[in-house]
């Protein structure tokens, strides 16, 4: 007889709370390892959990509508074959966990955005860090509807700019939501905290953001030290016929991201142009291979390469500032992130280590990341961890623009169309195919004597192809 074992949510990133919305496999099912076993939805895609190891489906812990955390035990599968261990743990139910803060009366898109993005950028709070999550809010918030957390209300003090000083050691709490914290701009020092032993949990900081926006407006919020003023009502239907949308998740999730990597990174963009011609003849004379072996050969993956090239060549610009702004951690992995465009928005799936991938292993790796990212299956490890990003407009058009550094990268290449211009070569004027650069990088780790290098740099590699196997 089989041993029943456990299934437990497995890392899934920086979210918790994420809602199921499919059940890939019922009781009685056979799995084999790394099958899917249900379906996620969180702020930034659809993603499929599979299964850590083969057995047969006993009992599903979870259903639809539900929300879990990295830890929410989700299933129990029986694995044949295996002996009875000690420090086998045994199966157990789901445990109700703390309801959800009351919301204030936070007015549209800017309270949402302020939520998605609390929701979306902690791990579980120190409370949970210990054990597993709640598997059904319907439970949850029956049980502990007494004991609901107590809303903020905070003065016109709480919107003073944000200041270091607020997160030491007077605050207590934990890593993920000290990080929570200094990436959403909040002064832990005026979070109250309903943890045991006064520690302030995710959900207190949370709650404080909702209570500042229902007083002020989402955007009295501090930012990095920044208070803008708050946005003014307008009534649009005085001047015609109006319509309103409300932003899909991922919208609202991006847009308060890219608020945040707009107001903390101060931007400089550096323009150049790549002379591809020579590289765009050998695209085309391989494209026939490419697709002999299932792919499309596209320009993307010769970008890949020669952004990874360079960066090994300029090692800071494959870094990220650390939490104190004082040091900068150089990372030695290169993966690469590049924005695809779909339907419920922008999306940036991440090429893992690229500097060791074959062009057509690149190739294929991209081909199947864009179809998972527009069918929204991508996986939690396909957006996370990318040290620099690629955004091209090439398929669209235009020849210049300015994309936004992915925080906590410090760089980011825009490439626009190639078109033909009349270069001066050898006494005459030649066509020539040349590609838009857009560098958008932090200029407290990059110079800009240091972005002209590195885009000169890049540009000569997709000159001549053959300087990266040197």
């Amino acid at each position: 007889m089989g041993v029943e074992r456990e299934v437990q949510l497995p890392d899934i990133g920086d979210f918790e709370q994420v809602d199921v919305i499919e059940l890939l496999v019922a009781p009685g099912d056979r799995v084999a390892p790394e099958q899917s076993l249900l379906v996620l939805e969180s702020d930034k895609a659809t993603m499929e959990i599979p299964a850590p190891f083969g057995g047969v489906v006993k009992k599903l812990l979870v259903g639809i509508g539900d929300k879990v955390s990295e830890g929410t035990p989700i299933a129990i599968l029986e694995v044949e074959g295996e002996a009875s261990q000690s420090t086998e743990a045994p199966a157990k139910q789901p445990s109700p966990s703390r309801s959800a803060p009351t919301e204030g009366p936070a007015s549209g898109g800017a309270a949402g955005a302020a939520d998605a993005a609390a929701r979306s950028e902690p791990k579980a709070s120190e409370a949970h860090e210990g054990g597993s999550e709640v598997g059904n809010p319907r439970e949850s918030s029956a049980s502990t509807a007494g004991d609901s957390l107590r809303e903020p209300t905070p003065s016109d003090s709480d919107l003073a700019p944000y200041t270091s000083e607020g997160t030491t050691p007077t605050a207590h709490a934990g890593p993920s939501v000290r990080r929570l914290a200094r990436e959403l701009g909040v002064d832990l020092a005026l979070v109250p905290a309903s943890g045991p032993k006064r520690r302030i949990l995710a959900e207190d900081v949370q709650s404080y953001v909702k209570a500042l926006i229902a007083q002020r407006g989402a955007a009295a919020v501090p930012i990095a030290g920044v208070r803008v003023a708050a946005p003014v009502a307008i009534d649009f239907s005085k001047w015609g016929p109006t319509e309103t949308t409300p932003l899909n998740r991922v919208r609202i999730v991006a847009a308060a991201n890219l608020s945040r990597s707009w107001v903390t990174v101060p931007h400089v963009t550096q323009f150049d142009e790549a002379d591809v011609t020579e590289l765009e003849a050998f695209r085309q004379q391989h494209r026939a291979e490419a697709e002999r072996l299932g792919t499309k050969l596209t320009f993307l993956p010769f970008l890949v390469m020669a952004v990874t090239k360079a960066l090994r060549e300029f090692p800071h610009f494959n870094a990220s500032l650390d939490h104190t702004g004082q040091a900068l951690v150089l990372k030695r992995y290169y993966h690469v992130g590049v924005a695809v465009d779909t339907e419920h928005g922008l999306v940036v799936p991440v090429v893992r280590d690229a500097d060791r991938k074959t062009l057509f292993e690149i190739a294929a790796e991209l081909q199947e990341l864009s179809e998972r990212a527009r069918a929204r299956r991508l996986r939690p490890e396909n957006l996370q961890g990318g040290t620099f990003s690629i955004s091209s407009l090439g398929g669209i058009g235009g020849t210049k623009f300015t994309p936004i550094v992915n925080h906590p990268e410090v760089a980011i290449l825009g490439v626009s169309k190639m078109e033909w211009k009349p270069v001066y070569k050898d006494g005459t004027f030649v066509p020539r195919r040349l590609l838009p650069l857009s560098l958008s990088y932090d200029h407290r780790v990059i110079d800009g004597a240091d972005a002209a290098r590195f885009t000169t740099r890049l540009a000569a590699l997709l000159g001549d192809l053959r300087r990266i196997l040197l």
